[in-house]
């Protein structure tokens, strides 16, 4: 299990209790699996887990102040610069650490290896941060891939790690509202202004039952936010009152 760090800022959440009980279950079956089948760390390669605890413990969390929206580690708890200047379509950004050493590792094999059980610690790491920091979540929802890039990779990393936050905390969740309509080039490589551009109209939403309601988007990194603002934009076109992203990682920003 993912564990945050002592110090990490804390705010109590409803489903406290419930995870509680979760967790407890959680660790009592992990620790039966490992000792039948002895997982081996994706980062240091030692048994005691597919992200060992020395291994967890180098993960560095984003802490306070933030940019209201983005979620950017600032000097003061107000909008980044980028912010300012562009303000994205969605009411905010959160992720959990940066996309550096272990938690990058571990996000590259999850995605690209077909390492799917690391859906698991990964998961528990967003729902540790999601009970701590609340936000605003009626349902969550997982961006989506095209078609065929489903095909190709055979399933949808962020589904996974919503479907575990979906079972830690017991929020709804509704993995088919959402499509991805235009197939778009990967974003890496581009600039702030092209990501947009290359993600424009690229999600619709299929569900107009979430009119008025609140919803967490989730993906396992944000580098813009030019993706989750599309999805936001398509959820808040069929009437979705508040919109939310919860994402593993994202790249430190150094602020000029």
């Amino acid at each position: 299990m993912v564990e945050l760090p002592a110090d990490f800022p804390r705010r109590p959440a409803p489903w406290s209790t419930s995870l509680d009980l979760r967790r407890s279950w959680q660790a009592t079956t992990e620790g039966l699996l490992n000792l039948l089948f002895p997982s081996r760390c994706v980062s240091c390669h030692r048994s005691g887990g597919l992200i060992c605890s020395a291994c967890q413990d180098e993960i560095e969390f984003i802490r306070p102040p933030l940019c209201p929206m983005c979620g950017q580690a600032t000097s003061a708890p107000r909008l980044c610069p980028s912010c300012r200047r562009t303000p994205l379509q969605i009411h905010g950004i959160r992720a959990v650490a940066y996309l550096e050493g272990t938690l990058r590792t571990a996000i590259h094999r999850f995605k690209y290896s077909n390492m799917r059980p690391l859906a698991a610690p990964l998961g528990q790491l967003a729902s540790e941060y999601l009970a701590q920091n609340h936000l605003p979540a009626d349902v969550i929802v997982p961006v989506p891939l095209h078609r065929q890039r489903l095909k190709e990779r055979g399933y949808n990393q962020a589904a996974l790690v919503a479907n575990e936050i979906h079972k830690a905390l017991d929020i709804p969740l509704m993995d088919n509202i959402l499509i991805r309509v235009k197939s778009t080039i990967p974003q890496v490589g581009l600039n702030a202004l092209e990501r947009r551009e290359n993600v424009k109209r690229a999600f619709d939403c299929t569900q107009s039952g979430l009119k008025g309601r609140s919803v967490l988007l989730v993906d396992d990194v944000c580098t813009t936010g030019a993706t989750l603002e599309s999805c936001s934009v398509a959820l808040r076109r069929v009437g979705v009152r508040l919109v939310w992203g919860l994402v593993l990682a994202r790249e430190r920003w150094h602020q000029p």
